[in-house]
This record gives C-alpha cells, sequence and structure tokens, in this order.
C-alpha cells in the first residue's frame, strides 16, 4: 500500500541523503494503516513536487517522544540529541501525544519521484 505524508524541508533532505531512517509521527488513524512493507511518499511543505519514496521497513509504538527518543540512536531519526524530543512539542500537542501514542517508522529511502 501506498501512503502520502508531508515533511519539512530539513527532515526531508535528510531521508533523501540517507541520515535519517526514523520518521516520527502521532500513532492516529492515518498511521494506524501502516504496515512494514508498505511504501510511503513524502512531499515536501514547501513545494509539493519534491517527492520521495521510502519503504517501511519497521513500525515501534512508543507511549511518549521522551521514551522514543531515548530508544534510538539521535543521528536515525535526524536529531543531535536525544534531549530534543521537546521539539516535538511545537508540532504536537502533549494531550495528542497522551491520546495517540507516539510511531517510529524506520524507513529505507528508495527513489527521487517526479
Amino acid at each position: 500500500m501506498l501512503h502520502t505524508m508531508k515533511l519539512n524541508h530539513s527532515p526531508f533532505e535528510k531521508i533523501r541523503n540517507g541520515t535519517k531512517v526514523i520518521e516520527i509521527r502521532l500513532n492516529d488513524k492515518k498511521r494506524k494503516l501502516l504496515k512494514v512493507g508498505d511504501e510511503i511518499e513524502f512531499r515536501r511543505v514547501d513545494d509539493e513536487r519534491k517527492k520521495i519514496l521510502t519503504k517501511v521497513l519497521d513500525l515501534s509504538l512508543f507511549p511518549s517522544f521522551q521514551r522514543m527518543f531515548a530508544a534510538f540512536p539521535p543521528h536515525e531519526y535526524g536529531s543531535q540529541s536525544a534531549e530534543e524530543y521537546t521539539q516535538m512539542y511545537e508540532v504536537y500537542s502533549p494531550e495528542k501525544e497522551r491520546k495517540f501514542g507516539v510511531l517510529a517508522i524506520r524507513i529505507q529511502f528508495l527513489s527521487e519521484t517526479k
């Protein structure tokens, strides 16, 4: 199955160049549909013509961003430090974090798409 998600410029480029292999999302209704082996097409928020195709290698569920960030080396999710989990609250509220949980999506870059 093919899924579509949007990404800001920096994480998009990190996935494209192979330095980010884990994408972090809330485990909301849309993410609950993900399965290992599915593909995700990421589109850049600032230019949706720019797209990359990835494959889902693994899915890991956590109760919080803090727990998720502690479970993997920071470079795998595109950060410098596990303490950067607090930046996730700029995107997601603590209420939504508690309601849905946090999903770590291990991905493999496949190609740039047109």
